[in-house]
C-alpha cells in the first residue's frame, strides 16, 4: 500500500483560505505566476490518403464559396459611403459625358452658324463682286461708246470735219454723198421754171443761235415752183457766202429756208457783195439780242422781197443743209444775181461771226441746171 508524500495534499484536501482568495481574482485563463494558461487545441482528424487532394479540385470545383468582404463586415458604415462614392462617381462621369454630348452639339451648332455666315458673306463678296464687274463693263462701255453731243462749231475740235463724228444722228455730215455747198460749174442751161416768190411785209422774231443771226418769218410767206408750194420758215446768214460759182464767192451770203408738204427742204441763196444798204438787214441788226440764245421780238415788218435781186436767174441742184444734221435731199435755188450790203452792215456781223461757213463738198457727178 503506498502512502502519499508529506509534501503533497490529498486529493481531497480543501484549499487554504488566502490561496482560494487568490484563484479566485485571478483571470480565467491565466496561470499562476501571472503567464496565461495554454489553451487546448482541438485535436486533428488524422486525413486519409487522397482526402487533401479531392478537397483541393474536388470540393472547390463543385462549391465556390462567396467571396465576403470582411471591412464590410467589420464597418459597414464605410461600405455604404464607398458605396455612395461609386454611384456619386457614377453620376458624375454620366453628368461629363452629358456634358461633353452638349458641348459637342453646341460647337457643331457654333460651327454650323460659322459655316453659314461665312457662306453668306461669300454670296455678298461675289454679288458685290458681279455689280462691280457689271459697272465696270458698263463704264468701260460708255468709254469706248463715241462721244455724243450737240455741240459743233467751224473749227477746231468740233469743227466741220468732226461733225459727222460728234453725234450718230449727224452721220451723213461725214459719209453723205449729196452734201452741200458745192462749186457750181459747167452748170446745163435748161428752161427752168420761174420761181414764184408769195412774199409781203410780215412781223418777225429773232435770235442770235451762237452759230449765225436766224430771222423767223410770220406766217403767209412762200415760194411757188411748178405744182409745189414751200413756206417760208426762217433766213439767217453766212459770212463768206458758202457757195461758189465758178470757183468765186462773195463776203455773204443770205439763206432763205422753206418746207414744203412732206418736210422737204428747198433752200433760196441770195449772195450778198459790198454796196448799198438793204433795208431788212439793217432793221435785224438794230434788233439784236445782247445775249446769245435770247429771242428778240420787236413787232415790226419786214418785206422778204426787199432781200430778192430784180432777176431772177438761179441754178439748182439736190444738196443737204450745210449744218448738222447735214440732212439731204434739200432742193438748192441759188440766184444768179448777187445783192448788196453796205460796209457797216457787214462789218457788224463780221463782229459777231467772222467765219461762219462750211466748206465746199464733192460734187459727186451731181447735175447742176441753170436757168436761160
Amino acid at each position: 500500500m503506498l502512502h502519499a508524500s508529506a509534501n503533497e495534499a490529498p486529493a481531497h484536501a480543501k484549499p487554504a483560505p488566502e490561496t482560494a482568495r487568490k484563484e479566485a481574482a485571478r483571470p480565467a485563463g491565466e496561470k499562476e505566476g501571472g503567464k496565461p494558461a495554454a489553451i487546448a487545441q482541438p485535436s486533428k482528424t488524422p486525413e486519409k490518403p487522397g482526402e487533401k487532394a479531392a478537397d483541393k479540385h474536388g470540393a472547390k470545383s463543385l462549391i465556390q464559396k462567396p467571396l465576403i468582404d470582411k471591412s464590410a463586415l467589420e464597418k459597414p458604415g464605410k461600405a455604404s459611403a464607398a458605396s455612395a462614392d461609386a454611384v456619386a462617381s457614377t453620376v458624375s462621369a454620366q453628368s461629363e459625358d452629358e456634358a461633353q454630348i452638349d458641348l459637342s452639339v453646341k460647337i457643331a451648332e457654333r460651327l454650323a452658324e460659322m459655316r453659314a455666315r461665312q457662306a453668306a458673306r461669300a454670296a455678298s463678296a461675289a454679288k458685290a463682286k458681279r455689280v462691280r464687274d457689271a459697272k465696270r463693263k458698263q463704264e468701260t462701255a460708255i468709254a469706248a461708246a463715241p462721244k455724243v453731243s450737240n455741240h459743233w462749231d467751224y473749227d477746231g475740235e468740233f469743227g466741220p470735219e468732226n461733225w459727222g463724228k460728234i453725234n450718230p444722228a449727224w452721220a451723213q455730215c461725214g459719209k453723205g454723198n449729196r452734201q452741200s455747198p458745192i462749186d457750181i460749174r459747167d452748170g446745163m442751161k435748161v428752161d427752168l421754171e420761174e420761181i414764184d416768190f408769195d412774199y409781203r411785209p410780215s412781223t418777225f422774231s429773232e435770235i442770235d443761235n451762237g452759230h449765225t443771226v436766224q430771222v423767223n418769218v410770220a406766217g403767209g410767206n412762200a415760194i411757188l415752183i411748178g405744182n409745189e408750194r414751200y413756206e417760208l420758215v426762217q433766213f439767217h446768214f453766212h459770212r463768206p457766202s458758202e457757195e461758189r460759182i465758178n470757183g468765186k464767192g462773195t463776203e455773204m451770203v443770205i439763206h432763205l429756208v422753206h418746207r414744203g408738204l412732206g418736210g422737204k427742204l428747198a433752200v433760196v441763196a441770195v449772195l450778198l457783195e459790198r454796196g448799198k444798204g438793204n433795208e431788212v438787214i439793217q432793221a435785224v441788226w438794230s434788233h439784236i439780242p445782247l445775249e446769245k440764245g435770247q429771242l428778240a421780238s420787236p413787232g415790226v415788218e419786214i418785206d422778204p422781197l426787199e432781200m430778192l435781186p430784180e432777176r431772177r436767174e438761179y441754178y439748182t441742184y439736190m444738196g443737204s443743209m450745210t449744218t448738222p444734221p447735214c440732212t439731204e435731199n434739200v432742193l438748192w435755188l441759188v440766184m444768179k444775181q448777187p445783192m448788196t450790203a453796205s460796209p457797216a452792215q457787214m462789218a457788224l456781223f463780221s463782229r459777231l461771226y467772222p467765219l461762219n461757213a462750211r466748206p465746199l463738198q464733192g460734187s459727186e457727178g451731181r447735175m447742176v441746171k441753170e436757168s436761160n
